[in-house]
């Protein structure tokens, strides 16, 4: 009798409910998209948009369909007459009639507005292009429809993941997750937002816009926000051509060494400059010039010195001047000498002042900068010299996922992070640029996480005046490194975000029953090698991996991986247990390298054709394992005669093994 009362209960409950909800829908001031499969509201998107945010609207008409069952017409230009409902993407004077209480001034850069009252939805946010130049060469591709600003496009992305909820927790389609609704509705809301880090597209740099290099995620890193933004700065070092250009012509514009020739030491790609010297200035700003030709949107402009960071730098008694005499001892080389000097920090920014009082000569009218990376004898802070408004510092901090890491070229022992925040005391504009280094297998492909630490980092670089991130390099490994990557895109667009929420949403929404295994699973591997990295250091060899990734620590997460696909079942037409098998498929990598680990550690004592023909099997069967998805493990990087894996095959040794890490070469290309 209990059952069937509360029974009856729950059907009269469920009718008052439903009672409820149609009186509701006549009553309430809701603006409705989508009404039971049936699109009520057309998109209009501005007259001749350029091809980026007429993508993003087509992308919207999609994700609605893809939610509602219905897919919204698109409009382009103000329809005469004006639909009675309407999602308007982008700005047009007719949205401050239908919207009179909002305002459309778009103030900042790459500023975001998503409004809606009872009538009409507005997507909108800053837009600058250049319609002439809208195609630009890319690093290795061209860019059709490069845009200065693209608010309009990275609003629609917000709309669709805070609003729609979509998500796109890794690239293609397995990594997509929706959830499907008989009504899209909204009450009347308006938000506005401008990202603080404009400068995005470098923290997935090898699917940054224009570049094809290893990436494979180009359509996920567009959509989390970060392909598309506002300020363009490379990661690299300025003058790499110009021994090749000048070293016949004007030889005297070289390091001075202390032989007394200007030799380029200690090569072409790496000579150095003698910055003291006025004709290096005005070749520079001829190069701004020419690149001002090729492209009169650029902004900013690289005069970072050449790679090589402890060799060659002139001796010249103008450029020693620069030098404060306080500043950190470090150890210099050129050729058959050794000596310690002053850091070069006041030089560097005393140079970059310099070219940035040139720039702004030349180009009053104009908001652009110059770029000087921190990077080896300048990573200290300089002692007196300050950067000019017009600069930027580039800061090569290596604390990604190695917090505490000490500078190898200091002679005090500062660590990477205590460089990087003396720079943020001091510096108007900055820019992190972290080698990312292999700790515990980032660069092999291994669940080398570190989600606590990156939360930390990433908010405190983003309050240090830090306009842009440039990472060198994120290898695209979404089966081992998937959470990391997904934290990293979602804070880089907002470091205000809420982590906990983003992970536990991560979680949630990519494995639904199995979501408490797969989180287990990543937080036990991240405190595993949490704690490895206390005992063996944050810069360890490949070969020492297995100590990580123990059989007793791969058989743990197997029994997690296989509890997760008991619970998975077939909920959600199979969604669950692929996205389980997905993960599983970094497992079996991790545990293929350590394999291959520990008999290469073997065979590079004491060489041996049997382990050969084993260690040769293991590789086919990792290619085998990593094609199954393209995003699970990235085979580009990760093939045994890439330098990521040298070592790790009997024809692959590393040659690193052989050389003096105290010695002159470039320590941080690790």
């Amino acid at each position: 009798m209990k059952g069937n009362f509360f029974s009856r209960l729950a059907g009269a409950i469920a009718s008052l409910t439903a009672l409820w909800m149609s009186i509701h829908d006549g009553l309430s001031d809701d603006l409705t998209l989508v009404r039971n499969g049936v699109s009520e509201a057309p998109i209009v998107v501005f007259e001749n948009a350029p091809p980026f945010t007429r993508e993003a609207a087509d992308t919207l008409a999609d994700y609605v369909e893809k939610v509602g069952d219905a897919r919204p017409e698109i409009l382009e230009g103000t329809p005469n007459p004006l639909p009675e409902h309407a999602i308007w993407v982008g700005y047009q004077p007719v949205l401050k009639k239908l919207f009179p209480d909002t305002n459309f001034d778009f103030t900042h850069p790459e500023e975001i507005l998503i409004a809606a009252n009872e009538n009409h939805l507005v997507i909108a946010g800053r837009d600058r292009w250049d319609p002439d130049r809208l195609v630009v060469e890319g690093i290795d591709e061209k860019i059709e429809g490069r845009q200065l600003e693209y608010g309009t496009v990275n609003a629609v992305y917000t709309f669709l993941q805070d609003q729609l909820g979509v998500r796109w927790l890794w690239p293609g389609e397995l990594g997509e997750d929706l959830e499907k609704r008989d009504t899209i509705s909204f009450a009347p809301f308006e938000y506005r937002f401008h990202p603080r880090i404009r400068s995005r597209g470098g923290v997935f740099n090898f699917s940054s816009l224009g570049n094809k290099g290893y990436g494979r995620a180009h359509d996920w890193t567009r959509k989390q926000r970060l392909q598309l933004d506002s300020l363009e700065m490379g990661g690299g070092h300025g003058f790499g051509d110009w021994w090749e250009r000048y070293h016949e012509k004007y030889p005297e514009i070289f390091a001075l060494q202390p032989d007394g020739t200007r030799s380029g030491f200690p090569n072409p790609r790496t000579a150095k400059l003698c910055e003291s010297n006025p004709k290096v200035w005005e070749l520079w700003l001829k190069d701004v010039a020419e690149q001002l030709a090729v492209d009169p949107n650029q902004r900013v402009f690289n005069a970072s010195p050449n790679d090589g960071w402890a060799s060659g730098h002139c001796v010249c008694e103008q450029c020693s001047a620069w030098d404060h005499p306080n500043g950190e001892p470090r150890l210099f080389h050129w050729k058959g000498v050794h000596e310690e000097r002053p850091a070069l920090s006041d030089r560097d920014v005393t140079f970059a002042n310099r070219l940035g009082a040139l720039l702004s000569e030349r180009y009053p009218d104009k908001d652009y900068y110059v770029l000087m990376m921190s990077y080896g004898h300048s990573r200290p802070v300089p002692v007196k010299a300050r950067p000019a408004d017009n600069v930027i510092i580039s800061s090569v901090a290596n604390f990604l996922g190695r917090t505490g890491l000490v500078d190898r070229g200091s002679t005090r022992g500062d660590t990477y992070r205590e460089q990087f925040d003396g720079w943020g005391r001091i510096s108007p504009h900055l820019m992190w640029r972290p080698n990312t280094g292999s700790p515990a297998g980032w660069q092999q492909g291994l669940p080398d996480l570190t989600t606590t630490q990156t939360i930390a980092d990433i908010k405190a670089v983003a309050n240090a005046h830090c306009v842009g991130i440039y990472i060198d390099s994120v290898w695209e490994h979404w089966a081992t490194q998937g959470p990391q990557y997904y934290l990293m895109a979602q804070t880089v667009w907002n470091p205000d975000a809420d982590p906990d929420a983003i992970l536990g949403d991560y979680y949630q929404r990519g494995f639904g029953p199995s979501s408490e295994e797969i989180r287990s699973y990543f937080e036990k591997l991240e405190k595993a090698r949490s704690a490895y990295v206390s005992e063996y250091g944050l810069e360890t060899d490949p070969r020492n991996f297995s100590r990580l990734y123990s059989p007793e620590l791969l058989g743990t997460c197997r029994e997690l991986l296989d509890r997760a696909a008991a619970n998975a079942g077939n909920q959600g037409e199979g969604i669950y247990a692929k996205r389980v098998a997905f993960v599983t498929t970094g497992l079996e990598h991790s545990r293929l390298l350590m394999e291959i680990a520990r008999r290469m550690k073997t065979y590079w004592q004491k060489p041996d054709e049997t382990l050969r023909s084993e260690v040769e099997a293991l590789w086919r069967d990792v290619e085998a394992n990593a094609s199954g998805d393209p995003y699970a493990i990235n085979w580009g990087p990760v093939r045994p005669t890439t330098d990521r894996m040298a070592g790790l095959h009997p024809d692959h040794p590393n040659r690193k093994w052989k050389k003096n890490p105290k010695g002159p070469d470039d320590l941080d290309q690790n």
